[in-house]
């Protein structure tokens, strides 16, 4: 059974999305599409002890305390694009890489537009934190969720350092 729930956040509303006992969404309840492989009406607003956890975490994340989250996950996705979403995991709180960085990292040194666009379908935003991947050179380029967001998580993570 897929479960989901919504927590209020500094970015706007973001509905957590939870099946099979791990976290599969993380979105901004405004920005979310109902694609056919996701279909949320049929799933059950409620807040389970796995999604109060996240949202749990999530606050002390918005609140500074928190630096890395410990939560189950499962996007849904290709392989190769969990690959760009665990190597995305290895970003440390307060620091970027480049897409390059990234593609070299997963050891496919031509990926960059393909890791760009695994970023950009990553299902569990700030959790896998697409946010830290920026341009090779510094500049802050694409964000499913806004780039004024991607702004706004980065300059969060570098006062709470």
């Amino acid at each position: 059974m897929q479960y989901f729930d919504y927590y209020s956040s500094p970015l706007g509303i973001l509905m957590v999305t939870e099946e099979n006992g791990a976290i599969t969404g993380l979105e901004l309840s405004e920005k979310i599409s109902k694609p056919a492989k996701r279909p949320i009406d049929l799933a059950e607003q409620k807040n389970t002890p796995l999604i109060a956890l996240a949202k749990s975490q999530l606050e002390e994340y918005f609140q500074g305390r928190r630096k890395a989250f410990t939560l189950p996950l499962q996007p849904v996705g290709t392989p190769f694009q969990r690959k760009v979403w665990d190597a995305l995991c290895t970003i440390p709180y307060g620091e970027t890489r480049s897409y390059k960085e990234i593609a070299l990292q997963i050891q496919n040194p031509k990926g960059c537009r393909a890791v760009g666009m695994a970023n950009n379908r990553n299902p569990i935003m700030i959790v896998i934190p697409c946010h830290r991947v920026i341009g090779s050179n510094g500049a802050l380029v694409g964000y499913a969720g806004g780039l004024d967001i991607k702004e706004w998580l980065l300059g969060h993570e570098k006062i709470c350092i």
